[in-house]
Formats: C-alpha cells, sequence, structure tokens
C-alpha cells in the first residue's frame, strides 16, 4: 500500500511547484517516455531492455539519493523521508528482476560516450545526494519520488513483456508528497526546489541519452 498523507491542509506553494514541475520538466514530459518506440513493434522489447539496463545503473544502487537524503534531513522530517526509502528498496529489487530476465545491454554506435555520459550523470546525483546544502538532498529525493510514477508506468510495461509479476507500489502519492512538502521549513524551501529541479535535469538528461540510442541503432 502506498505511504499515506500525512497533512490534511491544502498544498503550499513548494508542494505545488514540485508537483507541477514532476510534469513538465520529469520524465513524464519527454517524449520517448511516450513513444512507440517503448511500446509496440518488435524493437519495443530491445528498447525497453536499454531503458532498464540503465536506470539499474543510476538508481539500482544502495544507499541512493533517497537512502542519503534520511541521513541530511531535519529530525522531524527523516522518519517520512526513511519509510519512503524502505519502499524504494522494493523499486530497486523489481529493477533487478528486471535486468535479470531482460535482453542483454543492446550493442549501439557510441557506445564509449554513452558510458561516459552516464558516468557523469551518476556523479551528478551522487553530488545532489549528499550536498551539504541543508534541502538540497532532500529536494532531490522528493523529485525521483514523484519522478518515479511515470517510471514505474515504463517498468510495468516492461514486466508484462517479460512476464514478470508486477506488484503493488508502496511509493508515497503524489498528494502524500505535496502533503509532506507543505511540512518543510521556509527556510529549506528554496534549497529543495534547487534538489528538485537538479534532480529532474538528470532524468532528462537520461531519457536524452537513451532516445539518442534508440536512433543510433536504427
Amino acid at each position: 500500500m502506498p505511504l499515506p498523507a500525512t497533512d490534511p491542509m491544502g498544498p503550499s506553494r513548494l508542494a505545488t511547484s514540485l508537483l507541477a514541475n514532476a510534469a513538465v520538466e520529469g520524465s513524464g514530459g519527454h517524449p520517448y517516455v511516450a513513444s512507440a518506440e517503448l511500446r509496440e513493434g518488435a524493437d519495443a522489447i530491445r528498447n525497453l531492455a536499454d531503458v532498464i539496463h540503465h536506470l539499474c545503473l543510476l538508481h539500482g544502487r544502495h544507499p541512493g539519493v533517497i537512502d542519503l537524503a534520511v541521513e541530511r534531513s531535519p529530525d522531524d522530517l527523516a522518519g517520512w523521508i526513511g519509510d519512503s526509502a524502505a519502499a524504494f528498496a522494493e523499486e530497486r529489487g523489481l529493477l533487478t528482476r528486471l535486468v535479470v530476465a531482460a535482453p542483454p545491454l543492446p550493442s549501439t554506435p557510441g557506445q564509449a560516450e554513452c558510458e561516459a555520459a552516464l558516468l557523469a550523470q551518476r556523479h551528478a546525483l551522487e553530488m545532489l545526494a549528499t550536498s551539504e546544502r541543508r534541502g538540497c538532498a532532500l529536494g532531490a529525493a522528493l523529485a525521483l519520488l514523484l519522478d518515479w510514477v511515470a517510471i514505474r508506468e515504463i517498468l510495468d510495461l516492461a514486466a508484462t513483456r517479460l512476464g514478470i509479476a508486477i506488484e503493488p507500489v508502496r511509493l508515497p502519492t503524489r498528494a502524500a508528497i505535496g502533503d509532506f512538502a507543505g511540512r518543510i521549513p521556509p527556510a529549506l524551501e528554496r534549497a529543495v526546489g534547487f534538489g528538485a529541479g537538479q534532480l529532474y535535469h538528470q532524468q532528462r538528461g537520461l531519457w536524452d541519452l537513451l532516445e539518442s540510442r534508440e536512433h543510433a541503432r536504427r
């Protein structure tokens, strides 16, 4: 069961911004995510395998962005983030199962350049998650939770194609994330917004990379 909302009050300005930006700046707004190349035709499973392998390289490790944010969150917020980190561990498990079941990483022209770009993205995520600026890691964690809604749709699509059972999502809902964002002290809002924006930027960069790889394989 997804983590519940925590606050009956209406959304804060920060919450409204986080939710709106997830749709525009995050994975869900990238054209490749909704493309036929991932959903139809003989090449779809190869393209999905490419997505799965790269997502696992970025987000399949522990500790990840959300785990590291627990250590850098105010005490009164760390418990909620900790619960989210525990739920995200199940998503890492799903990624691992998909990688095992999926075809190998497809051979793609420019592989060395792709690997360098992915390493740079992973380093950028680590910098965000370990930032000493209070609120930055928290913002990145919240953005990843929101962004995972679109990513989980792709993972479920891949699981169906690969014959893997789809488990219920235990991550917090958008409403719960919005309510939690309303509890964040105003002094941290700017840093939280910055961390979230940078996370969305890295996620979009990943989808740009995956789309360019698909074009290179044609």
